[in-house]
């Protein structure tokens, strides 16, 4: 079976930052091969959404997308066209001016990482979202980076893969 990890960045990151490299690692041991999108050309979560609705993921059995910040929201709205296994959203940038988008259709296995002191994307906005779509939502004492929490985060999504796979 050929499946892929597509990780999105935030705004102001890069792709192949901490967590990208945290999440690889558990995605390889998991059997998956592991892409990472580079959006640094554009701060526009619109221009974003555009570039990734322009891949072509069609020779994956099975695609799992992740998205950190303005990559969660990419990863939500992206996921009505691609049909991922799962989302795995890190502090997604939900319900802010600028971003268009403010319904979404996430797959059932979607997992939400927030963070309680998070002052770029309020905690509540990640509330809405999973309580809307009735995803699991799991709160760290951390800020918005989530940093100080990578390795459970990534035991989390190591869970998730596993999860789906059985």
């Amino acid at each position: 079976m050929n499946k892929i990890v597509i990780y999105h960045h935030g705004k102001d990151s890069i792709p192949w930052g901490e967590k990208t490299h945290a999440m690889a690692e558990v995605a390889k041991r998991c059997g998956y091969q592991f892409e990472s999108i580079d959006y640094t050309a554009s701060n526009d979560p619109q221009v974003r959404v555009k570039q990734c609705l322009a891949m072509d993921f069609s020779g994956y059995d099975e695609l799992i997308f992740v998205g950190s910040s303005m990559g969660g929201y990419v990863s939500a709205v992206c996921a009505e066209m691609f049909n991922p296994r799962a989302i795995f959203l890190i502090a997604p940038a939900f319900y802010l001016p600028g971003y268009d988008r403010t319904t979404f259709s996430p797959p059932l296995n979607t997992l939400v990482m927030h963070g309680w002191n998070d002052t770029v994307v309020p905690p509540e906005n990640a509330w809405r979202f999973s309580q809307t779509y009735q995803t699991v939502l799991k709160m760290f004492d951390s800020d918005h980076r989530l940093l100080s929490v990578l390795p459970q985060m990534a035991d989390e999504f190591e869970r998730l893969l596993i999860q789906i796979n059985q």
